[in-house]
């Protein structure tokens, strides 16, 4: 590891003021409501962040007091985060999609004092279910409730004390809360989770100096992960840091354009976002027929097995570097180019497992993705992977300042700066998770001979089939999402005989590979052609498994679990519980099919 110096202690007002300190006309930039991208600079956001901490002062909100936020990405979140830290307050970030009950109660347990919310019809959602909020301040309205009123009162109070956004700095120290983010909330309420402001100010200049240091300064980076996310919210400050252009990707669903107009370098993004873009690929070609869906999965098929052989191997022979050379000629290099890849040096991937194959398809097409590794509680980075020292299959080595460990039974412990104060109001699980002066992670892991971790699944997500043998359910999943008609999979099968998996269809290509009839999913998930494709799809992906980690049964379910229905948390995990309850009898009929003898469950 690179000898690196670490930051001193620092407040996020003073880290945000560093990071801003050199002009930038563009430091943010989003699309406004025509499609026209709007730059912020580094002056404006700044003005606008000292404002609002005039008007949440002058609000009767006091140093120390919770302000929730809850809307999507936009810059207006940007500045209230900025604003609220100003003032010396707390800012509790609540995923707009979180549950009416878990907003409600996290607005409840943190005793927020101030609400940010982007639209009124987010702030009518939780009117109508008589929840008791308390005073909003709205981003996409006009009035005396919205945030340009709100703006600029605080406005008018800085024109005349231009004193007061440094005076309430002055009181905040290092030490003190800066963020109180709720956990995901997949086995229980959701837990507080404190940082300070050194836990954040620490995680992201250690982050940066060691494993992002890359980042060249005016070049373009794109956010489409939610800035409620601990893992987005981080990296924000990380691309200030850098003095990027920051653009903002408001609907993951436009992705793609966002991707064509901006020609990033560097981009955030976890497991789904991949696996997504691949399935997509291949679903338009397999639509378009012909000569492309044959010769656009033969390409990825060729990039990957290249990748792999260079990477894993003693390298590609003559053959398959014929095939490759091909295989960038046809497709992958125009690909790059119609993906918006063409500039892209590197992604950063977190938050959840990417198997090796999508890693290598990826590499393949000429763009690495770096693992890191972290959680809420860790600020959030652990680990992160370098160009320098990309180890695939890995999650990078720890940043500078934070040590690592693997506990007798393979659970991996962490220590240093970036690790919580604890969790709010809790003081017992507080005590567990810090147990001996260590964070325990709750992730299975094991640390090779030069430092480089490997996360191999949740502590208590791995169970134990009939037989005696522990699987871990995200290795197995892992390898099903692979294919490209497989949106979704949840391994269960404790105490079962064999693992099984429920399986959400990735519909547009299932339809063109078919040729399946205009029916709803409902419809189709009866089909008994659908269910025998998918067993051989799930079979073939899990057949370099060990054998008691094969799948046997599979539910083949209509729609993909969303967090509407409660099957995932905000931040896209699964709900494995809550999914196992909802299918409980789909599930019991499965292990009551004979696989081997029926073909299908």
């Amino acid at each position: 590891m690179p000898s690196v110096e670490l930051p001193a202690k620092e407040t996020l007002p003073s880290l945000i003021r560093r990071a801003l300190a050199l002009p930038r006309t563009e430091a943010l930039v989003e699309r406004d409501r025509g499609g026209v991208w709007r730059a912020t600079s580094t002056g404006q956001l700044m003005e606008r962040a000292e404002n609002l901490a005039c008007a949440i002062r002058d609000a009767g909100v006091q140093k120390g007091d919770r302000v929730a936020l809850i809307a999507h990405d936009c810059v207006d979140w940007v500045v209230c985060d900025f604003a609220t830290f100003f003032a010396g307050c707390v800012v509790v970030p609540i995923f707009p999609t979180q549950a009416i009950d878990q907003t409600e109660y996290i607005l409840k347990h943190s005793d927020s004092k101030l609400l940010f919310i982007d639209t009124r019809a987010s702030l009518a959602r939780f009117q109508d279910a008589r929840m008791t909020l308390p005073h909003a301040v709205i981003f996409d309205v006009e009035g005396d409730d919205s945030l340009e009123a709100f703006e600029r009162r605080g406005a008018a109070i800085r024109a005349a004390h231009p004193e007061l956004p440094r005076a309430y700095e002055e009181g905040i120290t290092p030490d003190d809360l800066a963020v109180l983010i709720y956990t995901s909330g997949t086995t229980g309420v959701p837990k507080g989770v404190m940082l300070s402001h050194d836990n954040l100010s620490f995680d992201a200049q250690s982050s940066l100096e060691f494993g992002l240091d890359e980042m060249r300064q005016g070049s373009n980076c794109v956010s489409v992960l939610p800035f409620s996310h601990i893992y987005e919210h981080t990296m924000v400050y990380i691309y200030l840091l850098a003095n990027m252009r920051y653009h903002i990707c408001h609907d993951a669903n436009d992705l793609l354009t966002d991707l064509q107009d901006i020609r990033p370098t560097v981009m955030t993004a976890v497991p789904r976002i991949f696996d997504r873009v691949l399935a997509g690929v291949q679903a338009k070609a397999l639509a378009h027929g012909g000569l492309q869906a044959k010769l656009v999965p033969w390409a990825l098929r060729i990039g990957r097995e290249y990748a792999t052989a260079k990477t894993f191997g003693a390298g590609a022979n003559p053959a398959l570097s014929m095939q490759y050379a091909l295989a960038r000629r046809l497709v992958l290099d125009k690909l790059r180019v119609v993906l918006g890849l063409d500039n892209m040096q590197q992604f950063l991937s977190g938050s959840a497992a990417l198997h090796t194959d999508v890693a290598m398809t990826f590499l393949g097409i000429g763009v690495p993705i770096l693992q890191g590794y972290g959680l809420t509680e860790t600020s959030p980075v652990i680990t992160t992977s370098t160009h320098r020292a990309n180890r695939y299959g890995a999650v990078g080595l720890p940043i500078p300042g934070c040590e690592v460990q693997i506990a007798p039974d393979g659970e991996v412990l962490a220590r240093g700066r970036n690790i919580m104060m604890g969790y709010y109001h809790d003081e017992e699980a507080t005590r567990v998770a810090l147990e001996g002066g260590w964070f325990h992670t709750g992730d299975i892991g094991e640390v090779d001979a030069d430092g480089f971790l490997r996360i191999t699944d949740r502590k208590k997500e791995v169970f134990k089939t009939a037989t005696g043998k522990f699987v871990a359910p995200a290795r197995v999943e892992s390898s099903i999402k692979r294919s490209m008609f497989v949106a979704q999979a949840m391994v269960v099968g404790d105490g079962r005989p064999h693992p099984a998996a429920l399986i959400a269809p990735n519909w547009e290509p299932l339809r063109a590979e078919l040729s399946l009839p205009s029916l709803a999913p409902e419809e189709l998930v009866k089909r008994d052609d659908v269910r025998q494709f998918m067993t051989n799809e799930v079979r073939k992906q899990t057949a370099d498994l060990a054998s008691y980690e094969q799948i046997r049964r599979i539910i083949v379910i209509p729609h993909e679990f969303t967090v509407e229905s409660g099957e995932l948390s905000p931040s896209m995990k699964i709900k494995r519980r809550v999914v196992e309850q909802n299918y409980k009898q789909a599930i019991d009929d499965a292990y009551a099919v004979d696989l081997h003898a029926h073909g299908v469950a």
